[in-house]
């Protein structure tokens, strides 16, 4: 099982599995004017009373089971676990630097040089028929590094499986038996249950084939790392072998795929994750079809545009994702959309975190032109970007630091003293800070040569070595930039400055405040 996230938990390792389970009589002992209520009838028995399932609620789940539960499938993969793999992912670890999950890029291993294989190891999933000719859902992450693939069917068949195509941005994947006939279930992409209503799972936890669960649906909307996912949360409980496996509706329609659990130990605690059945379909369909997903690409890199920032740019409540940097040469550098302007729609379309900016981008074909509304020093204009093509997500994590490795952070420059900022003294870019610091040759600002320990700067995570590029979406070259920068968000009765910081090769922006 791998940790995309901290809590978060995929049953790369044992299966997928989505769970149903019947609902249990209630013993329980009322007031007598309780009793007589002809909301709630009284089944008299030799012992004590037991009251009947509100309306609504179903008596049992076996009639959904076993209409649904041939359709689900044990995924069974024989891999041999690379080195990265093996490594434990991080999560949350220190903001605001740590809130982007690092990809496999940056790992030390020479370039070019192939990746040390760890030992072979046997792994079980889930999955689900979605055609009668043998089309097969699962995630992405029970068969990404498979060797053999076979599948068990619930009449104890095994079959061998290939892989259509894999799409790593959401998880999923779709396999291929032959033969004719399989029993399928179809994802449902109009009556969403709401909030409240009942789920069921059935699936392979822990190796256990033909496990049902049940539970309602927690909560939509689930941000859980994975940009082009909204989840849905649910409390059906699913466990390592769950992974790919579907969620239904008391219907017995696909309404989501298991993939994730939130865990402190490793086991349910009734927080589940599912991949919502519009997306699989659409996904799905794609992978079938070609192969592989395309989606639209504007080349920057993005974060959310909080509360915070707004405030420290006297922007009130607006939210949106701000522009961290752009790629060189790619469509938004093209097109002149800059770091520190902040989108708020894209083709009308309000966009309020840095996911939904990816969604609605991703979208697009390549070609097409995106017009993104944007807010660069405080006004309101429009830009319009070329779409390109996104490259795959191990393309995006092998470059997502291109600044180079991370330098010394023990031995400050050796200069005598620097103009102290919002309890950071800040030295300029020269070729010895550049050599102390490893800084690149392009970044341009002041370095960060020394913190006061209980300074804003220090509890939101800056370091020595990191620049500061940016303030209220002004380039900074020199401690004075910076200066002014706070004097006028003084001046302007703002409580924050907000701040682009370049480290390793990225740039992230904050607010920091600035005191009376």
């Amino acid at each position: 099982m791998t940790s995309k996230k901290t809590g978060y938990l995929l049953g790369a390792v044992a299966g997928v599995a989505v769970a149903a389970g019947a609902l249990a009589a209630t013993d329980m002992r009322l007031p007598m004017a309780e009793r007589s209520s002809p909301n709630m009838p009284l089944i008299r028995t030799s012992t004590a009373p037991v009251f009947a399932p509100p309306p609504g609620a179903p008596l049992s789940f076996a009639d959904i089971f076993e209409q649904v539960s041939p359709a689900v499938v044990s995924v069974n993969v024989t891999s041999r676990a690379s080195t990265s793999a093996l490594r434990q992912i991080p999560g949350f670890e220190g903001l605001p630097f740590g809130i982007i999950p690092r990809g496999p890029g940056g790992s030390g291993e020479g370039e070019g040089e192939e990746e040390p294989q760890g030992p072979t190891r046997i792994s079980a999933g889930s999955g689900f028929f979605i055609s009668a000719d043998g089309y097969i859902v699962t995630n992405n992450h029970v068969v990404e590094n498979a060797q053999e693939i076979k599948v068990v069917l619930r009449d104890e068949r095994e079959l061998v499986a290939e892989i259509v195509g894999r799409d790593e941005a959401t998880d999923l994947a779709v396999l291929k038996v032959k033969g004719a006939n399989f029993p399928y279930v179809s994802f449902e992409n109009d009556a969403e249950p709401r909030v409240g209503d009942w789920v069921i799972a059935v699936g392979n936890p822990f190796g256990l084939t033909a496990t049902a669960t049940s539970g309602i649906v927690s909560a939509y909307g689930r941000d859980i790392g994975e940009t082009f996912v909204d989840f849905i949360q649910i409390d059906a409980p699913i466990n390592q072998g769950n992974s790919g496996g579907p969620t239904f509706d008391i219907y017995g329609r696909v309404i989501g795929v298991n993939t994730a659990i939130f865990s402190p130990s490793g086991g349910s605690v009734g927080i589940g994750f599912a991949i919502p059945a519009a997306t699989a379909d659409t996904i799905t369909k794609q992978l079938i079809a070609r192969g592989s997903v395309t989606r639209g690409y504007i080349g920057a890199t993005i974060q959310n545009y909080t509360r915070e920032m707004a405030v420290a740019q006297g922007l009130g409540d607006q939210r949106g994702a701000i522009v961290s940097d752009t790629v060189p040469g790619g469509p938004s550098a093209r097109a002149g959309l800059q770091a520190g302007d902040v989108v708020i729609s894209v083709n009308g379309v309000a966009v309020t975190t840095s996911s939904e900016l990816t969604r609605e981008v991703a979208k697009a074909t390549a070609g097409d032109t995106l017009r993104l509304e944007i807010i660069r020093g405080g006004d309101r204009r429009t830009i319009q970007v070329r779409s390109g093509v996104r490259p795959n997500e191990s393309e995006l994590a092998a470059n997502d630091n291109s600044g180079g490795a991370p330098g010394p952070r023990g031995q400050s420059p050796a200069q005598p003293t620097y103009p102290e900022v919002l309890g950071m003294s800040l030295a300029p870019i020269d070729e010895a800070t550049r050599r102390t610091f490893s800084i690149p040759t392009g970044v341009r600002g002041v370095v960060v040569a020394a913190l006061t320990p209980n300074s804003d700067a220090a509890r939101k995570g800056l370091r020595r070595g990191d620049v500061i590029v940016r303030a209220n979406n002004r380039a900074v070259t020199a401690a004075g930039d910076l200066s002014a920068e706070v004097e006028a968000a003084r001046t302007a009765g703002r409580p924050s400055v907000l701040i682009g910081v370049s480290r390793d090769g990225r740039t992230l922006f904050l607010p920091l405040d600035i005191g009376s």
